[in-house]
Order: structure tokens, then C-alpha cells, then sequence
């Protein structure tokens, strides 16, 4: 099956639709969230879902790139391997943030998060090096989302 050409397709979409989906699901933009202080900067929440969208969307094309880049199955499971990594921790970010109430949590998790990505990065780079520019926004965006994370957690915490 993973020596089928629609593979890498199959499974980069899948991984997208399964970590935005889910992440969607345990992501509620309720009362709690909203009565959160927030600082000024914090992009308007409208843009979010198509940030993710597009982030996931590279991230995708990157996976497909570098596993067409490659035949070692060695580094096709590394690179498949560290994409279901960094879904599991992208989803358990916003369990933690908004399925559990803890901001603070969630920014010890982020650290995880980040490095998966960094994972990603190289992972890719080293079937389909030019491909990791398709991985950069995304870590550019949890860069961000780290830095608002703490200003979240600064403003309003502790968390119980």
C-alpha cells in the first residue's frame, strides 16, 4: 500500500483532516474563552481556522514532496512517523488550552509541539531539502502562538 503513488497523497490527507478536525472538535470558543484577557495584538479568532488551513495545506505538500524525494523506507517512516507525532501534540494543545480549561498546561505542552515541528523539518529536508519552506509558516505560526500562549497565561492565570 505505502508503494501505491496516491500514498503520500492519502496520507497527508488524512493527517490533515484527522488534526484539524479533531483539534477542531476539543477547540470551544465559549464564555470561558471569551471572558479570558487577551493582549491587543491577538490576531481576530476569524482568522485562525484559515491560518491552520493553509499551514496544514504546506505542510501536506511538504510530506508529499519529500516522500516522492525519497525511496528509503527507513526515512518514509521517519517522515510518517513524525507527522502522526506532531498531530498528536497539535491536538493535545488545544485539549489542554480550551477541552481543559488550562492555558497554562498547554504552554508546557507547546514546547513538545514545537520541536515536533523542528522534527518535521528535518525529517523532510532530508529526503526533499527545498520542501522544508513549505514547514516554515507552521513554525513560524507556533512561534506566535507561543508568545500569545504566555501573554495568555500572564494575564489571567493561575489556572485550576
Amino acid at each position: 500500500m505505502t508503494g501505491h503513488p496516491a500514498f503520500p497523497i492519502a496520507f497527508a490527507l488524512g493527517w490533515s483532516v484527522l488534526v484539524l478536525g479533531t483539534g477542531g472538535a476539543v477547540t470551544e470558543i465559549g464564555e470561558w474563552y471569551r471572558a479570558l484577557r487577551k493582549p491587543s495584538w491577538q490576531p481576530p479568532n476569524w482568522l485562525f481556522g484559515p491560518a491552520w488551513t493553509l499551514i496544514f495545506v504546506a505542510a501536506s505538500f511538504a510530506f508529499v514532496s519529500a516522500w516522492r524525494g525519497t525511496e528509503s523506507d527507513a526515512a518514509r517512516s521517519l517522515l510518517a512517523a513524525a507527522y502522526l507525532a506532531n498531530g498528536a501534540l497539535n491536538v493535545l494543545w488545544s485539549w489542554l488550552f480550551f477541552g481543559r480549561r488550562r492555558p497554562d498546561t498547554a504552554l508546557l505542552e507547546i514546547a513538545p509541539l514545537w520541536g515536533s515541528i523542528v522534527l518535521m523539518m528535518l525529517a523532510v529536508g532530508a529526503m526533499r531539502p527545498s520542501a522544508t519552506v513549505l514547514l516554515a509558516p507552521y513554525l513560524a505560526w507556533v512561534t506566535f502562538a507561543t508568545v500569545l500562549n504566555r501573554a495568555i497565561v500572564r494575564l489571567n492565570g493561575p489556572f485550576a
